[in-house]
C-alpha cells in the first residue's frame, strides 16, 4: 500500500522514501515511547511532547483532567509526530551529507476514551513500558483513574518517511577522497538499577530489560 490517505499526508519532496502501509507505521509507532503533538489554542501554536502507545489502529496518550493540551484536542484537528534517528549518513560532498530515520506524521482529531476501555488502555500503556509490570503493582484505584483522561487518535490518515542505508553522492563526487559511510545511532537499554529502599529481587521483566 503507498496511496496517500488524504492530500495533506501526500509527500512531495524525497516522495521515494514515503509509505503508507499501516503495517511501517505499526512498528514505527511501537517502538515510540514519546510523541509530539502539534496543535493552536488561544495563546498560540504548541508542540508538546507526550508519551504514547498503539493499540489496534489508534494511538493513545494520557494526561491530567486539567491538561490544556487534553482539552484542545478533541475541539480541533491536529498533527502528531515520532521520530527515530537511526545514523548520521557522511557522504564526500557537504550538501549530500543526510540522516538516516524512520518517522511517522498522524493527522486528525483526538476522541476521549470512557470507561472501561480507559482502564484497559492504561493497562496497556504499562505493559508497553515494561512487559509483566501491571501484575505486580498495586492497580490504579477509583480517584486516580477518575484525575485521568485518555484520548486516542485514529492512525488512519498516517504517512511514514524513512530513509537507510549509505550516502548518494552525485557521480562527479565519487573521486573525492573523504570517507563516506554511515555513523550509526541506536536507543540502548541500559542495567536497571534498584530503588535503595528496595527490598524486592528484581523480577524477569525487569532482568531482561537489557537484552530485550
Amino acid at each position: 500500500m503507498n496511496t496517500a490517505p488524504s492530500t495533506r499526508t501526500q509527500v512531495k519532496r524525497g516522495a521515494n522514501k514515503a509509505s503508507y502501509d499501516p503495517a511501517v507505521l505499526h512498528a514505527i509507532v511501537d517502538a515510540a515511547y514519546i510523541c509530539q503533538v502539534a496543535f493552536a489554542d488561544a495563546h498560540g501554536v504548541h508542540c508538546i511532547p507526550t508519551a504514547c502507545w498503539r493499540g489496534g489502529d489508534s494511538l493513545y496518550i494520557h494526561g491530567s483532567n486539567g491538561s490544556r493540551m487534553l482539552q484542545c484536542l478533541t475541539a480541533q484537528d491536529c498533527c502528531v509526530t515520532i521520530v527515530h534517528l537511526d545514523g548520521l549518513v557522511l557522504a564526500r560532498s557537504a550538501f549530500s551529507h543526510t540522516m538516516n530515520y524512520r518517522s511517522a506524521m498522524v493527522y486528525g482529531r483526538f476522541e476521549v476514551v470512557g470507561e472501561p476501555a480507559k482502564r484497559q488502555a492504561l493497562e496497556a500503556f504499562m505493559e508497553h513500558l515494561a512487559p509483566g509490570r501491571q501484575a505486580q503493582v498495586r492497580p490504579g484505584n477509583d480517584k486516580e483513574y477518575a484525575a485521568t483522561t485518555v484520548l486516542r487518535i485514529p492512525l488512519a490518515e498516517a504517512v511514514c518517511k524513512v530513509r537507510s542505508g549509505p550516502p548518494a553522492d552525485d557521480e562527479e563526487d565519487m573521486g573525492i577522497a573523504a570517507w563516506a559511510g554511515v555513523l550509526p545511532l541506536a536507543q540502548a537499554r541500559g542495567t536497571p538499577v534498584p530503588d535503595p529502599q528496595c527490598a524486592v529481587p528484581a523480577p524477569e521483566h525487569v532482568l531482561a530489560w537489557a537484552t530485550s
